[in-house]
């Protein structure tokens, strides 16, 4: 980040089971042009490669296995999932660097007593902010970046 190595402290089995449901729920939803994919960069500048937790990209970026990062233009969705150790990176500075990149879509997602709250923002494309378009628990039902329902409660495992 910025040219700087962000090491990440070992995750709770939370953020790991929250990360794989939603890129297979995600992965079943969305339309054949777009794939989710986990754990790949997004190359915001020279020195700026974060890596979200899910990313949903163009599908024939996802299927070029010697990639190792996508570009802004081909990322539709970053996801982060917060843990205690990342919350000022995932909650702060990687949302505002992805919506100056241009990423028009961005979700945070939290842990509450054990559950999935999902915080959905949208790119303001005049201003490069997110604007928090709704706040999500139990179930995710959302109309961009494509038709989305996710039952929060019942993520596969």
């Amino acid at each position: 980040m910025d040219g700087a190595l962000v090491f990440t402290s070992p995750q709770k089995r939370f953020h790991e089971r929250v990360l794989f449901g939603l890129r297979v729920v995600l992965n079943a939803q969305v339309p054949e042009d777009l794939a989710a994919v986990t754990r790949m960069d997004v190359k915001l500048g020279h020195r700026m490669r974060p890596c979200p937790d899910v990313l949903v990209v163009d599908a024939a970026a996802a299927e070029d296995d010697e990639r190792t990062f996508y570009t802004p233009a081909e990322a539709r969705l970053a996801v982060e999932v917060v843990s205690p150790e990342s919350e000022d990176h995932d909650g702060k500075t990687k949302p505002s660097r992805y919506a100056e990149a241009g990423i028009a879509h961005f979700w945070r997602v939290e842990n509450m007593d054990g559950s999935p709250v999902v915080h959905v923002c949208e790119l303001d494309p005049a201003t490069r902010v997110y604007a928090l378009t709704g706040i999500h628990h139990g179930r995710l039902t959302v109309p961009v970046p494509f038709p989305i329902d996710i039952d929060l409660t019942a993520l596969p495992r």
